[in-house]
C-alpha cells in the first residue's frame, strides 16, 4: 500500500492506493477493491508536455446543452461515457501548472477510462515533422501548444453523433442527439447524475430504437438507418482502434451512409489522426481557404492547400478553429426545420 501515490496510480475511496490493475494491500493482507460504482477511483497524471485540457475534450462537447457533457465549477471538465467495461463518469480537472491533470471515474467503466486518460489527452500524439506554412499556422501552434490530437479510442461513442450531424444544422442535429440520449441513455454513474448527465445508449439500445423516435427528433430515415448499421457492426468498427489510419477509415466507411467526413470526425476523436481533415465539411474548405490564402475554396483546393502539411492536415485545420480563423458570414443563419424529415 502507497500511503503517497505515485503519478499514475489508482486511488480509491478508502485513500488506498497501488499501481493500475494490481490489489490494493493492508495489515498484512491483500485487498481488492469492492465495486462499489458510487466510489470514486483517481489518478494524477503528469505529461512532459503542457496540456490543454478544455481545448483537446472540447470537440467530444455536441453542443452546448449535450446531456453527456459537464463543465465543473472547479474548472473541471466531465463527460458520461459507454466502455467496453461498463458505464463511467470522467472528471479531468486541471493542476497547477499546465502539464499535471487529476482525473476521477465513477462507475464500471471507471478503471477503463482512468487507463486511457493519457491517449484522451493526446499524449500518443507525435508531430514531428510538422512545420507550419503559413504565419497563422505558426501562430495558433504557439498559442495552443497544449492542445494534442485526442483518442478517446470509443469507436461508436464518437460515429453515432456524427452520423446524425450529417446534413443538418448544428443546431438541429445537437437537438436530435440530445433527445435521443436522454431519453434512451441512462443516468451517468456517481454525482453528476443529479445534474442530468447521462451516458449515451449501448450499441444495442442504438439499434433498438424506433424508427418514429429518430424521426421525432428530427433525424431522417437515411441516418437512423445508418445509426442502426452501424450499431449492429460495433464490434467491428471498435477494432479500428487497433489499426493503422487507411485501414482504419476502410472500415468505418464500408457501413452503408458512413463517407469520408463522417469517418474523419470519428478519427479526430476516437482513433487519434492528426491527418483526419473534414473533407465534405459545408465550413472547413471554406474558412480555411479564407484564413490561408484570403478566399474561399472547395475540398480539391483544400487537398492543395494543405498537400505541404501532409500527416498533419487536421492539426492544421483544429488549430485554426481554435483561434476562431472563420471566414465572416453573411445573410441569416438557417432557421431550424420544423417539420418532421421523411
Amino acid at each position: 500500500m502507497s500511503q503517497n501515490p505515485a503519478p499514475g496510480d489508482l486511488v480509491d475511496g478508502l485513500g488506498r492506493s497501488g499501481p493500475p490493475g494490481q490489489p490494493i494491500g493492508g495489515l498484512g493482507q491483500t485487498v481488492l477493491v469492492t465495486p462499489d460504482f458510487a466510489t470514486p477511483v483517481s489518478r494524477t497524471w503528469r505529461s512532459s508536455r503542457p496540456v490543454a485540457v478544455g481545448a483537446i475534450v472540447g470537440i467530444f462537447r455536441r453542443g452546448p446543452a449535450d446531456p453527456t457533457f459537464r463543465r465543473g465549477a472547479d474548472g473541471s471538465f466531465v463527460r458520461g461515457v459507454r466502455t467496453p467495461e461498463g458505464t463511467a463518469t470522467l472528471q479531468l480537472r486541471p493542476l497547477a501548472g499546465e502539464a499535471t491533470v487529476e482525473a476521477t471515474a465513477w462507475g464500471g467503466g471507471a478503471r477503463w477510462v482512468l487507463d486511457r486518460v493519457p491517449d484522451l489527452l493526446g499524449h500518443h500524439d507525435d508531430d514531428a515533422g510538422f512545420i507550419p506554412h503559413h504565419d497563422l499556422v505558426a501562430g495558433a501552434a504557439r498559442r495552443f501548444a497544449g492542445w494534442h490530437v485526442p483518442r478517446s479510442g470509443l469507436v461508436l461513442d464518437a460515429l453515432v453523433p456524427a452520423i446524425i450531424e450529417q446534413r443538418v444544422t448544428g443546431q438541429e442535429a445537437f437537438a436530435g442527439y440530445r433527445r435521443l440520449v436522454r431519453r434512451f441513455g441512462e443516468p451517468a454513474p456517481g454525482p453528476y447524475a443529479v445534474t442530468g448527465l447521462r451516458v449515451p445508449p449501448s450499441a444495442a439500445g442504438w439499434a433498438g430504437i424506433p424508427s418514429w423516435e429518430f424521426l421525432t427528433s428530427s433525424v431522417d430515415s437515411a441516418r437512423s438507418t445508418a445509426v442502426v448499421r452501424a450499431a449492429r457492426a460495433a464490434g467491428r468498427l471498435e477494432q479500428c482502434v487497433g489499426l493503422a489510419p487507411d485501414p482504419a477509415r476502410t472500415r468505418l466507411r464500408a457501413v452503408p451512409g458512413v463517407g469520408a467526413w463522417t469517418a474523419a470526425e470519428v478519427a479526430q476523436r476516437a482513433l487519434g489522426d492528426a491527418d483526419a481533415v473534414s473533407f465534405g465539411d459545408y465550413h472547413v474548405a471554406k474558412n480555411i481557404g479564407w484564413a490561408l490564402i484570403g478566399r474561399e475554396i472547395d475540398d480539391a483546393g483544400l487537398a492543395d492547400l494543405l498537400e505541404p502539411y501532409s500527416g498533419h492536415r487536421y492539426r492544421v485545420q483544429r488549430l485554426l478553429e481554435l483561434a476562431g480563423a472563420m471566414r465572416p458570414r453573411r445573410g441569416p443563419r438557417m432557421a431550424p426545420r420544423t417539420h418532421l424529415p421523411g
